[in-house]
C-alpha cells in the first residue's frame, strides 16, 4: 500500500533532511590556525578544512602566493618588478607589467581619482626620505622634501588597459604601494584558499583583514576595533574587509612632536593630527586603501568623498585644536 505525504509533511522531511546534512557536513570540518611573518607584519590564516592534509596544503600554497606577491610588488627589494618599473621612469618607455602589478595600480589610480589624490601610489621619492630620516633620527630639510615631492603625482602614472603596459611620465618617479599591498595580498590568499574548497575563513594580513562565510554555526565572526583610546566594539563580521590604519606603532618623533608613517600627499610631511581610521569595505584592497585616504582627508572631507565608495563604512578619530572627534559609520 502506498503511503503519501501532504504537501506540509513533506516539506517538513526534505528541510530536516537538509539541515541533518549540513549538520553533518559542518561537524566534517575542524578550525585551524596558522601564522607567518611576511611583508613585515604578521600574516594570520584561521579557517575552517575537513581535515589536516587539506588545510597544512591550502595554508602554504596560500602563504606562497603571498610570498610571490611580495616578489614582485615589494619596494624594499632591489629586484622586484615595481622597483625595475620605477626605474624606467621618464624614459618614455610603456613597460609591459604582470596581471598582479597592472591590477594593484588600477585600483591605487582609481581611489586616487575618487580621493582628490588622498592616496597615492608615486609618493615612494617622499616614503624613501622619511624612511631614511627616521632611521638617522633627523627632520628633513625643506629642500629635500620639495625635491621629493617634485617627482611625485598620481596623474604622472599613466596606465594601457588593453595592453597591461605603464608608463611614468617623470624621472626619478618610485611607485610605492604599501598603502594598499597587504589589503591586495589578502585578497589573493583568500583566493587559494577557496580553490581547495574551503569557505570559512578569516586572513589577517597585519591587521588587514578578509571575511568570507561565518564560521560554522555563527552569525559571523567576531572582530573587535578599537577606536584608538579606550572605546571598543565587537562585531560579528562576514564577507567583507576590514583596514584599520594609525600611528600607534609606525610614526617619528621629533622635538616633541610626532609624526605619522602616513605622509599627505599635498605636504609630502608625515600626518600630525590622524589617531584611528577603521574602514569596513566588500574588497580587501579597497579597504586598506581608503584606510589611507581617509587618515589623510580627515572627517570633513571624508564625509564628501566617501559618497564615491557607497559600499564602504569607517570609524574615524582624530585630534581638533587638542579635542578628540569621532566619525562612525560602522553601525
Amino acid at each position: 500500500m502506498a503511503v503519501k505525504f501532504s504537501d506540509n509533511k513533506y516539506k517538513w522531511a526534505i528541510a530536516l533532511a537538509l539541515s541533518t546534512i549540513a549538520s553533518f557536513c559542518n561537524a566534517q570540518e575542524s578550525r585551524y590556525s596558522f601564522e607567518k611573518g611576511m611583508m613585515g607584519s604578521p600574516f594570520k590564516l584561521v579557517f575552517y578544512a575537513k581535515n589536516d592534509s587539506i588545510a597544512n596544503v591550502a595554508a602554504q600554497a596560500a602563504f606562497k602566493r603571498i610570498e610571490k606577491l611580495n616578489e614582485l610588488l615589494s619596494d624594499y627589494r632591489d629586484g622586484s618588478e615595481i622597483n625595475l618599473l620605477s626605474a624606467q621612469s621618464g624614459s618614455g618607455k610603456w613597460v609591459q607589467v604582470s596581471d598582479e602589478l597592472f591590477n594593484i595600480l588600477a585600483i591605487s589610480q582609481d581611489i586616487s581619482q575618487k580621493t582628490d589624490g588622498a592616496f597615492d601610489a608615486t609618493l615612494g621619492p617622499v616614503v624613501q626620505m622619511w624612511r631614511h630620516a627616521t632611521r638617522k633620527g633627523i627632520f628633513p630639510a625643506d629642500s629635500a622634501i620639495r625635491d621629493a615631492m617634485s617627482r611625485t603625482g598620481y596623474k604622472k602614472l599613466k596606465l594601457d588597459a588593453k595592453r597591461k603596459k605603464v608608463l611614468l611620465t617623470q624621472k626619478g618617479m618610485r611607485l610605492d604601494i604599501g598603502g594598499l599591498g597587504k589589503g591586495f595580498a589578502a585578497e589573493e590568499a583568500v583566493k587559494v584558499l577557496r580553490s581547495f574548497d574551503i569557505k570559512s575563513i578569516m586572513m589577517d594580513a597585519g591587521g588587514k583583514i578578509v571575511l568570507t562565510n561565518p564560521p560554522p554555526g555563527t552569525k559571523g565572526w567576531n572582530i573587535t576595533i578599537s577606536n584608538g583610546s579606550d572605546s571598543l566594539k565587537t562585531m560579528p563580521l562576514s564577507h567583507v574587509a576590514l583596514a584599520t590604519s594609525g600611528p600607534t606603532y609606525r610614526y617619528m618623533e621629533y622635538n616633541g612632536i610626532r609624526y605619522s608613517h602616513i605622509v599627505d600627499p599635498k605636504t609630502g610631511i608625515g600626518l600630525l593630527f590622524h589617531v584611528r581610521t577603521t574602514v569596513i569595505s566588500p574588497d580587501g584592497t579597497v579597504a586598506d586603501a581608503l584606510a589611507t585616504a581617509f587618515s589623510v582627508a580627515g572627517i570633513e572631507k571624508s564625509k564628501q568623498m566617501i559618497t564615491q565608495f557607497p559600499e564602504s563604512r569607517v570609524w574615524l578619530v582624530e585630534k581638533q585644536e587638542e579635542q578628540v572627534a569621532e566619525w562612525n559609520t560602522l553601525e
